[in-house]
């Protein structure tokens, strides 16, 4: 990616949306297609909702690396790899390849974010090292960091996808300020989903609105 200077930087992690690939754990409790549906549903408005606010720029961490060429996505984003491992280490890797600034990484199965959460996540990074918004069940679905001074490795030994992901990852911050998002609860089982009217998220929030 070319060094656009020192800004705002809004990661989206994303994968290609093939049935079968995500969602896996919704799949098994509604089904693959139904999965695979709000899994593209939810992604394409966020994408719409976040990425065209000023504030910040976007940019699309996909999944798998092969996909970054995908029609899945909108032209005019800008695209980078994952890379390979777990999830600490891919967005180990975004943190390290994007240009200078803050930068926040979030997914892209959380219906109910708006631009408002991320407008206060960047504003605490004005004041602390690093950010969260916690999840509720013990993971977060956003992380962020100032990286002035950068902070290294703070992905490492996460146990992910446990209720000690989230107290993992800040403990590999000792020292440093953290900040605390809004809580909010992503799709992960059909619960979640039947609680967001298995829709995913029908009405696109358009950017001027908070």
């Amino acid at each position: 990616m070319a060094r656009e200077g020192y800004g705002r930087w809004l990661v989206l992690m994303v994968k290609e949306p093939r049935l079968g690939r995500v969602k896996t754990r919704l799949a098994r409790e509604i089904g693959s297609v139904p999965a695979t549906r709000f899994y593209r549903t939810t992604a394409r408005n966020m994408i719409r909702r976040l990425a065209r606010d000023r504030r910040w720029r976007t940019v699309l961490a996909v999944a798998p690396d092969t996909a970054l060429a995908s029609p899945a996505w909108p032209a005019e984003i800008p695209r980078i790899a994952q890379g390979r491992g777990d999830l600490g280490d891919r967005m180990q890797h975004v943190m390290d390849v994007l240009p200078p600034g803050p930068a926040l990484i979030i997914g892209t199965d959380i219906p109910a974010i708006r631009p408002g959460h991320l407008a206060r996540a960047f504003r605490l990074l004005g004041t602390n090292d690093a950010v969260f918004g916690a999840a509720g069940d013990g993971g977060y679905w956003l992380v962020g960091l100032k990286r002035m001074p950068r902070v290294r490795q703070i992905f490492r030994n996460v146990r992910w996808s446990t209720a000690h992901a989230l107290a993992d990852t800040q403990a590999n911050l000792a020292g440093r300020r953290v900040g605390r998002a809004a809580e909010i609860s992503d799709v992960d089982g059909a619960e979640d989903y039947r609680r967001h009217g298995g829709a995913g998220a029908r009405v696109v929030c358009p950017p001027w609105q908070r």
